[in-house]
């Protein structure tokens, strides 16, 4: 029976998962990367079920199917990439999951024989060495360059396309507890609005009607504006030296679309659509973003220009084509020029992200 949001598991053995990995340290070509072992044999309230995840790899930015995928909140501390601070959601297979009834149920264990997932019989087997070593590969040719492989980076090796309006993902999304079926609607009604939204004939009166309904109701306007920085302008900068744990105000809408170009771009940084919700909204720092993996092409990269991310500000996928709610919970990256510090006090409290958005 597949997990479902809300379910408590228990992350299964060492030995137990390494037999159900080939000796690439994958299953079904999802790596299981080397910090995930410090979890085993602990247990988890299922966050959601990765049934499908989006492509941020090709550049189609369309959702993709997962197979018996879950999701524990918990994140990739980057430990074996070298310090990555993308700090991506972890996806679990099935068969790295024993489900219970709670956090103290009694626990029944079977043979490594029995896991469902588990490796051919004649397979070669893996070894936690097997894992550690495939999560990097020296590049021939550049002196100390390495290709680091994470479940980022395989992200076309573990899932298959999937078609926009397959409706079965969104009744997976509804029956797995991922979204409710308010959340649902709301997303696939906007998507059909869109269409009307970017008519050149009916487009504007159409905008400016969802933008007079949301101010009526306190939600948020409609997303899809483009930056207003004029051509040839400069993208201001202010780097306040942000800190984990210090409160921030982001700032409104229009304030930042006018440090972005009609791209929406701010020195190479996208201003994404999916952080238009939480724009006046107060957030806690969760970390400030020096380096990453790049996941098109496994190699480190560093950012000439201070980013954060907020503590639970995360993609939701409602606004976004083809990524109509993908559970992967990405944390875009925020520049400072965008936020402003707030009081920390006890009248100023961070916002909720989840009624944020």
């Amino acid at each position: 029976m597949k997990s479902c949001a809300g379910d408590w598991v228990e992350i299964r053995s060492k030995d137990e998962i390494l037999a159900t990995l080939d000796n690439n340290g994958r299953l079904d070509g999802l790596p299981f990367m080397p910090h995930m072992f410090k979890f085993c044999g602990r247990r988890f309230q299922v966050q959601k079920r990765a049934h499908k995840a989006c492509d941020t790899v090709s550049g189609n930015y369309t959702n993709r199917a997962i197979p018996n995928g879950v999701l524990l909140e918990l994140r990739c501390d980057g430990s074996a990439f070298d310090g990555c601070q993308a700090a991506c959601l972890i996806v679990w297979k099935e068969a790295w999951l024993n489900p219970v009834s709670g956090r103290d149920a009694p626990m029944i264990r079977r043979n490594v024989a029995e896991l469902p997932g588990r490796a051919h019989a004649s397979a070669p087997g893996c070894t936690t060495d097997d894992v550690i070593a495939g999560a990097r590969m020296p590049q021939n040719g550049q002196a100390g360059a390495t290709r680091y492989v994470c479940q980022a980076t395989e992200l076309l090796n573990y899932t298959t396309p999937m078609k926009n309006w397959d409706a079965r993902q969104y009744v997976e999304d509804y029956r797995s507890g991922n979204a409710s079926l308010k959340q649902v609607i709301s997303v696939l009604s906007f998507a059909g609005f869109q269409k009307i939204a970017r008519a050149k004939r009916f487009g504007r009166p159409a905008r400016w009607l969802y933008d007079f309904i949301q101010s009526r109701r306190g939600g948020t306007p409609y997303p899809r504006k483009p930056g207003t920085l004029r051509p040839g302008e400069v993208s201001p900068v202010d780097d306040i030296d942000l800190k984990p744990g210090e409160l921030v105000r982001v700032k409104p809408l229009d304030q930042i679309l006018a440090t972005v170009s009609p791209q929406n771009m701010h020195r190479g940084m996208s201003f994404d659509v999916e952080m238009v919700p939480y724009c006046g909204k107060v957030f806690r720092v969760r970390d400030r973003v020096a380096k990453f993996v790049d996941e098109r092409t496994g190699l480190m990269k560093r950012l000439k220009t201070p980013a954060v991310i907020l503590e639970g500000v995360t993609c939701g996928g409602r606004y976004s084509n083809g990524r109509w709610l993908c559970p992967r919970g990405i944390f875009p990256w925020w520049r400072e020029v965008w936020l402003e510090r707030t009081a920390d006090t006890q009248e100023q409290k961070a916002s909720d992200p989840a009624r944020a958005a």
